[in-house]
């Protein structure tokens, strides 16, 4: 796409880069500049940003003493983090050593046991059997569940997503991890009501194998890596330079 000019002010052209980075520097506030009218208020942002350059240099302030001592500031900050940017980019795995610290922290990657369910929440245990016999009619888990349950889940038909031990109550945790997947549960009570409940897959704990958890891994060696190649650096310049500490 062509880097088109949309302004030109004091000599200085402004280009349609510039707008791009004006909005992706806005993040989520680029939301309000949207169309032809925030287009155009943007545009003008950036005439006013070479505007106040201009003023800066007419009016020397370059070499004012509070912009030198914030300049040196903000070049000092910069060159430290690219500095740390381009010792980390150094950092290089291979698959041999994600495959070695993989096996030596398996247990790190253990997949918990986990259930997928749904249920179906009412206030009392006779409206909750009532709904049971409807479906041993016939009327499907999911339409009860859209028609009866006082959860948000129903418009999702009650289906609850895949939750492990420790996320549900008691009373409905002990329920759903004893039942078989394509079982309805009876009534079962807790805090919030009586829920039916219908175990759709239940998943044992595992060992999850290297290619299924390999970015996981990686993430991690990367950061194992990334401060073992600070420490280094810092043991070497510590040694390179003085370093008075004062506690």
């Amino acid at each position: 796409m062509e880097n088109k000019v949309l302004a030109i002010v004091d000599g200085r052209e402004i280009k349609e880069s510039d707008l791009k980075n004006l909005l992706r520097n806005l993040g989520q506030n680029a939301v309000h500049f949207q169309g032809e009218e925030g287009r155009k208020k943007l545009i003008d942002e950036l005439v006013m940003h070479e505007l106040m350059y201009s003023d800066a240099v007419e009016n020397n302030l370059e070499n004012e003493e509070e912009f030198i001592e914030v300049f040196n500031d903000m070049k000092k900050s910069m060159l430290q983090q690219y500095n740390l940017r381009r010792m980390f980019n150094k950092v290089t795995i291979s698959d041999e050593e994600l495959k070695d610290y993989y096996e030596k922290n398996k247990y790190f990657y253990n997949r918990p046991e986990m259930v997928k369910a749904s249920h179906i929440l009412v206030d009392t245990e006779e409206k909750a059997n009532e709904i049971l016999e409807d479906i041993t009619d016939g009327l499907s888990f999911e339409d009860a569940a859209k028609e009866y349950s006082n959860c948000p889940s129903k418009q999702d038909g009650g289906f609850l997503g895949q939750f492990g031990k420790g996320q549900m109550v008691t009373e409905f945790e002990d329920a759903v991890f004893s039942m078989r997947a394509g079982e309805i549960s009876p009534p079962v009570k807790t805090q919030f009501g009586y829920h039916i409940i219908k175990l759709i897959e239940h998943m044992p704990a595992r060992s999850a194998e290297f290619e299924e958890v390999y970015q996981e891994v990686k993430d991690n060696y990367f950061v194992i890596k990334q401060e073992e190649v600070y420490k280094s650096k810092k043991e070497e310049l510590i040694k390179k330079y003085d370093v008075v500490l004062f506690e």
